[in-house]
């Protein structure tokens, strides 16, 4: 109802059939010039003023659009009946450009007393009768129509509100399935990892000990060399266990349940437990949208098996401090720090985990001022959605 071209439309359709009345029937007098002026008139109104108000709903502005009506359709009237088709045009455009249905029932109201008393003005008292029948049947008429479509109206907006809600509710389904099967995966990885490869590089550092028991009392410089390439083969087996190991504790999924700050507790208190490194948690992160927390207890997660692998700390430290625009994430340890250790604290795909959420990522040393480097800070910067 509110594409301006069928208004333009029936502007120029009202306009037209009232001179065609007066055109069929000759002979003109001052009744049918004054109905005809008024169309003219009622024409230039419009695509001067009425056509521009289309859509709006500013209450000054619906009272002149329904004075400047009234006027038109009560002196239309007045000076031929026939004009009282401008109240097709009339009745609808008020109510579009109502703010509120009380005011469209007044100013359809306004619209039926002009109509009325062009009646009277044409008919003098004796045509008050009629005059009152059309302007019932027809504020009747234009009340039931309103009404009706403006509770259709309603209907719509509520039914586009709920389907609006309805595909919120889906997409936030589907993430939470994202998530689960994510979880899932990495669970199965490292439980796979743990049943075969710890299993296996665990058999090796007993065999490799079993043998060297075997050798200790073993003479000779061929005992020596093997007992060199046992231990040789124990160490490595050791490190690509713990290696191993660090990469199940990193797969393995931390539930968000219960918030970013709890799930970072239950994550230091798991990392103390395997690595007695000591983890202590510092955050302020209170409703935060739940994507934002899974991406920042990853980056917690991915930040602490960095620090089991290259650090050589006994102390690390998870910060969360949020502001009104952005969350920062800041994992720091008292380790050899990032020029020390074997190197490759995996910021690559820090970096890409924090770019998925438009974050910033930083990498450097915890005391750069220091004489000498000590120990890690890992800072990620990410946009602060609230929570829903």
């Amino acid at each position: 109802m509110l594409n301006r071209r069928w208004w333009d439309a029936a502007a120029l359709a009202v306009a037209a059939v009232t001179v065609l009345f007066g055109v069929s029937d000759p002979p003109y007098g001052p009744s049918d010039w004054g109905a005809w002026a008024v169309m003219a008139v009622f024409l230039i109104v419009y695509f001067a003023y009425l056509r521009g108000r289309i859509g709006g709903e500013d209450a000054t502005q619906h009272l002149v659009i329904t004075a400047v009506l009234a006027v038109i359709v009560g002196t239309g009237v007045a000076f031929d009946p026939g004009a009282s088709i401008l109240q097709a045009f009339a009745y609808p455009f008020v109510w579009i450009t109502s703010p509120s249905t009380r005011r469209a029932i007044v100013a359809n109201v306004v619209i039926a007393v002009a109509l009325l008393v062009g009646y009277l003005v044409h008919f003098g008292l004796g045509g008050w009768l009629a005059g009152i029948a059309v302007a019932t049947l027809s504020l009747g008429f234009s009340l039931a129509l309103g009404l009706w479509i403006t509770h259709i109206a309603s209907i719509g907006e509520e039914r586009a509100r709920l389907f609006d809600e309805l595909q919120a509710a889906q997409g936030q389904l589907a993430a939470m399935h994202r998530e689960a099967g994510v979880n899932e995966e990495r669970a199965r990885l490292a439980r796979e990892i743990h049943d075969t490869i710890a299993q296996s590089l665990t058999g090796l550092v007993m065999v490799a000990q079993r043998t060297e028991n075997r050798l200790a009392g073993v003479e000779g410089g061929a005992a020596a060399a093997a007992l060199g390439d046992i231990e040789l083969i124990e160490q490595m087996a050791r490190e690509a266990l713990t290696e191993a190991r660090g990469l199940v504790a990193s797969l393995a999924p931390v539930s968000a349940d219960g918030g970013l700050a709890a799930a970072l507790g239950r994550l230091g208190a798991a990392f103390e437990r395997e690595t007695g490194v000591r983890v202590d948690i510092e955050a302020d992160a209170t409703g935060l949208d739940r994507e934002l927390e899974v991406v920042l207890l990853r980056c917690a997660q991915e930040g602490l098996a960095n620090v089991r692998k290259h650090a050589q700390a006994s102390r690390a430290l998870i910060g969360v401090a949020t502001t009104a625009d952005e969350v920062v994430l800041t994992v720091r340890d008292d380790g050899v720090g990032p020029n020390g250790g074997t190197g490759g604290f995996g910021l690559a795909g820090l970096r890409d985990r924090a770019a998925l959420v438009g974050g910033a990522f930083e990498f450097g040393p915890a005391e750069p001022d220091a004489a000498e480097p000590r120990g890690a800070l890992l800072r990620i910067t990410v946009p602060r959605k609230e929570q829903a």
